[in-house]
């Protein structure tokens, strides 16, 4: 299976696919294409799956004609991912030709720091 990392997506993720073939948009060389360019390119290229962080991606692209399959994470935190990166595997795993499968992830609090300021 080949499998597209999107630039928002952790590269951690590549070590995790040892029997896939895994490149990153960077690699490709398409860092810079949008949703849609960037979903025709990898489709042309061959790939089965793209794992991005892009929530909105199903609002601003259709979906319906595609081949390749969509995993979608809802943080780009790889420290957040990396706790349950079991289920990232599994959405790959299952993915279908045109499929969309969403991951949510539980993000940790937000840590709020007391402002110092200048102290001028």
């Amino acid at each position: 299976m080949r499998i597209l990392l999107d630039q928002n997506a952790p590269r951690g993720l590549r070590e995790h696919f040892p029997a896939h073939t895994v490149f990153t948009a960077l690699q490709m060389g398409w860092d810079t294409l949008e949703n849609g360019a960037l979903i025709a390119a990898a489709e042309t290229a061959g790939f089965h799956v793209l794992v991005t962080g892009d929530q909105n991606l199903r609002y601003q692209q259709n979906l319906s004609e595609r081949r390749i399959a969509l995993v979608v994470l809802n943080t780009n935190h790889w420290n957040v991912i990396k706790e349950s990166v079991h289920r990232v595997i599994e959405a790959v795993g299952s993915a279908v030709e045109g499929g969309y499968i969403e991951l949510e992830f539980e993000r940790p609090p937000l840590v709020r720091r007391p402002y110092r300021g200048s102290g001028a």
